[in-house]
């Protein structure tokens, strides 16, 4: 809790394999109570009036604070880093430009990784076209390497993104690793990434985020609507 104020009601709407598990490790960083609801997309849940209330999008993940919805990865990460400074999440110091950088890097991740791992990962989204599939998924490959290369030499110098320090940096590219290799990328290119994934992997917050992850994935695979996460 930041000082002496109330913690606040916290839901979080999110989907095993999905980009949800960054925001699922951060609250675990944190150590506060939440509550992790289920979104079955299978099923068509995030479509549903009563979630679309919350976010238009139909998207996770969704952060409920005290019945305010939160919506976007970028945006609740810096909402609970700076509501619980005392976690370490980002070092936000109250510098206009330097924390400005920093949502920066946040927002990289976000707004240009994610799109290509989606590619990866899901390339008959993008285009069902006779052998387009591929072609998408190979493109998107191509363009990923050019954002891990500093990525992978930043890491072969220090543990974590920002040198010694963990942050939430670390937690987003833990789930852009885990879901690139998990479609077959080359994990072999990158050596120090995934010495990187192996020490978030002993993280204590993200063993309690895979936990909560993996009961989700065995509720969604017992009603039929389990999308195989890797």
């Amino acid at each position: 809790m930041s000082g002496d104020r109330p913690t606040p009601d916290l839901v979080l709407y999110f989907a095993p394999g999905a980009c949800s598990g960054v925001t699922m490790i951060a609250l675990e960083e944190i150590g506060v109570p939440f509550e992790a609801r289920l979104v079955a997309f299978m099923a068509g849940e995030h479509r549903r009036p009563e979630f679309l209330a919350r976010n238009p999008a139909g998207k996770v993940p969704t952060l409920m604070v005290d019945g305010q919805p939160l919506t976007q990865n970028p945006v609740i990460l810096a909402w609970l880093a700076r509501r619980f400074p005392q976690a370490g999440l980002l070092p936000l110091g109250g510098d206009a430009i330097a924390d400005a950088q920093l949502l920066g890097r946040l927002s990289w991740f976000s707004a240009d990784v994610h799109p290509l791992v989606t590619r990866i990962r899901m390339p008959q989204f993008m285009c069902d076209l006779p052998g387009a599939p591929e072609r998408v998924r190979a493109m998107a490959g191509e363009a990923i390497r050019f954002h891990l290369a500093p990525l992978e030499q930043a890491l072969a110098e220090a543990p974590w993104l920002l040198g010694d320090r963990w942050s939430v940096l670390d937690a987003y590219l833990f789930w852009v690793w885990f879901r690139i290799t998990g479609a077959g990328f080359a994990a072999a290119e990158y050596p120090a990434i995934a010495a990187h994934y192996e020490r978030m992997s002993d993280r204590p917050s993200v063993r309690r985020a895979l936990v909560r992850e993996d009961a989700a994935f065995a509720e969604l695979s017992g009603r039929g609507l389990a999308v195989p996460l890797s």
